[in-house]
């Protein structure tokens, strides 16, 4: 795409193509309309000058730029965010990571990896086959989303329960910050000394800089994998048996939870085996020692039965075992045969209430004539409800706009969390003041101004305040100069 005359005219981009090049900036209509949004429900973002840089000092360059004419800019990956984390507001630059997706070193006996911030999530591990390593975070979205955006939200995915999310699985990460310094937070062996500020950056959605070379941890692979299917002809004895397993001191490798509506949707597509029936699955996965492995198994059997389950089924081999997961992960894409649109809620409760906020939850479906399908990571009570609806529709949209509101006022008055792994962006901010008191966002936002003084690294997302992105909200648009 060519500049137009008057992108040619403009200052700032002149700048950014002298730093990276005429093919690499992007200033015209479409370019800037195809980065306002990201894969969340949000609309109504404006996208200014949009860049492709593939060097930390490409990177450092486009803040340099953007500060120098008076511009905030906002760190881009696969752009498969589902909170609003990469909608940009009020014209900023947009800085794609996307072609810095090297992996640059991979050190066995250490178990470690350099790796760019474009590189995709899956691509790692499939880079590591033969190693007897892999990359332990796996969010349903890792065959498109980067290992940058993983560390942006500091996501999850089904074997977080026992392996952890990204920050367990980060050693170090190369910053751009805010003024385009460059430094490096962490340590690649060891503990790094004073703050932990390697932790503090993991999660902070690009408002306290830009990664651009990341240090993974890696992780052995398993000698044992036993998959488990379980079914069930209720949702409460599903939520009831995910308590149960956990209570008896048995943590397995992941432990996910479809319900009815997501098991009809995929199960003809993937022919993995799902009993039609059932009101709801489990997946249970044990990994370690084989007599260990065993033990669990049989016991897992008994309180699942315990607890009205019909079946308890063991993947026979590998194939049985990936087309088990390829249900799981193709859920979300599977819900086009129901609805065009979607709206995918993200939070977190205590598992021990599990029953109780699904009904909840349930209850307010109904109640606004909604249908929404559940499938989630039970094992660590983050929920991922997901309402589907024709966004064409107003009204429609209005009722899933209420629904998802109560959905999260749910789950912080069952003593959990407002996100587990898609971040609070844009979408969750309003409700931040009902997680922290006025103390602690202030504390945040001191955090914030400690890396990014003058508030130009994604501004406008995640605290509720000091910064306004007044034509952005939750699946539409208000007018300008109204904050959400």
């Amino acid at each position: 795409m060519r500049l137009s005359p008057r992108s040619r005219a403009d200052p700032l981009v002149d700048e950014l193509v002298k730093a990276l090049d005429a093919g690499r900036v992007k200033a015209g209509a479409v370019a800037r309309h195809l980065y306002s949004s990201d894969s969340s429900v949000l609309q109504g973002g404006r996208a200014g000058v949009v860049c492709f840089p593939e060097s930390t000092a490409e990177v450092s360059a486009c803040v340099h730029a953007a500060r120098r004419h008076g511009r905030a800019f906002v760190p881009r990956g696969a752009g498969t965010g589902l909170a609003g984390g990469a909608v940009p507001c009020d014209d900023p630059v947009v800085i794609v990571t996307t072609r810095m997706d090297r992996i640059l070193d991979v050190d066995v006996e250490r178990r470690t990896a350099w790796v760019e911030p474009g590189v995709v999530n899956l691509d790692l591990s499939r880079h590591l086959a033969g190693t007897g390593l892999h990359f332990a975070p796996d969010p349903s979205s890792q065959q498109a989303s980067t290992i940058g955006g993983n560390v942006a939200t500091n996501s999850g995915g089904p074997h977080c329960l026992l392996y952890g999310v990204t920050s367990a699985h980060v050693q170090a990460v190369e910053v751009v910050l805010s003024d385009g310094e460059v430094v490096v937070l962490g340590e690649e062996q060891g503990d790094a000394a004073g703050y932990d500020l390697r932790g503090a950056f993991i999660g902070g959605e690009g408002t306290l800089g830009i990664a651009t070379r990341i240090c993974v941890r890696l992780t052995q692979d398993p000698p044992l994998v036993a998959t488990l299917l379980l079914d069930f002809l209720t949702i409460d004895e599903a939520a009831e048996t995910v308590s149960a397993i956990i209570a008896a001191g048995i943590l397995p490798a992941a432990l996910e939870l479809m319900d009815q509506q997501v098991v009809a949707a995929v199960e003809p597509f993937v022919h993995a085996g799902y009993p039609m029936d059932a009101a709801a699955v489990l997946i249970v996965e044990l990994d370690g020692l084989p007599a260990g492995i065993d033990d669990q198994v049989r016991r897992i059997n008994d309180l699942a039965r315990s607890h009205g389950a019909r079946e308890v089924r063991q993947a026979a081999d590998a194939d049985e075992r990936e087309r088990i997961w390829k249900g799981r992960k193709s859920a979300f894409g599977a819900i086009a045969n129901l609805k065009p649109d979607y709206y995918l809620n993200d939070t977190v409760i205590p598992r021990s209430r599990l029953a109780e906020v699904l009904a909840g939850i349930q209850e307010a479906v109904d109640r606004h004539d909604l249908l929404i399908m559940n499938v989630f990571h039970a094992g660590d009570g983050n929920l991922h409800p997901l309402i589907v609806y024709d966004a064409r529709d107003a009204e429609e949209t209005a009722r899933v706009l209420e629904v998802g509101e109560e959905i999260v006022r749910l789950a912080i008055d069952a003593g959990g969390v407002l996100s587990g792994e898609h971040g609070i962006g844009l979408e969750k901010r309003r409700f931040m003041g009902l997680q922290f008191s006025p103390e602690d966002l202030e504390a945040q936002a001191r955090l914030r101004r400690a890396f990014d003084p003058d508030g130009i690294a994604n501004p406008a997302k995640v605290l509720p305040s000091g910064a306004s992105c007044g034509h952005v909200t939750s699946l539409g648009r208000i007018p300008e100069g109204t904050w959400v």
